[in-house]
């Protein structure tokens, strides 16, 4: 079992920053890929960045390539986005998750955070 809390959303000024923390329970944190999605009303789930357990290799949607980052620190439990240029159109809730393998599909993810909101203002 692995629990998942997300934090560091807020409002930002178009073009701003903000990192993202996921901050998970459980000895076998290590074990699983970790993803980051969002989701904006009236909108699918979206993937936007996966890392594999070991931090080696990472995914990310094209619409965050290159402005977003993740990584993992294993000996804190805690998985992060960090996101740069943020434009009003990456307003969404963002939810960490955990998957047992590096997975791009939410539907394979096992444990999900609560989400935290991420507001940019233009």
């Amino acid at each position: 079992q692995v629990q998942l809390v997300e934090s560091g959303g807020g409002l930002v000024q178009a073009g701003g920053s903000l990192r993202l923390s996921c901050a998970a329970s459980g000895r076998t944190f290590s074990n699983y890929a970790m993803g980051w999605f969002r989701q904006a009303p009236g909108k699918e789930r979206e993937l936007l960045a996966v890392i594999t357990w070991g931090g080696g290799t990472t995914y990310y949607s094209d619409s965050v390539k290159g402005r977003f980052s993740i990584s993992r620190d294993n000996a804190r439990y805690t998985v992060y986005l960090q996101m740069n240029s943020l434009k009003p159109e990456d307003a969404a809730v963002y939810y960490c998750a955990a998957a047992r393998f590096f997975a791009r599909d939410p539907r394979d993810y096992n444990y999900w955070g609560q989400g935290t909101q991420v507001t940019v203002s233009s």
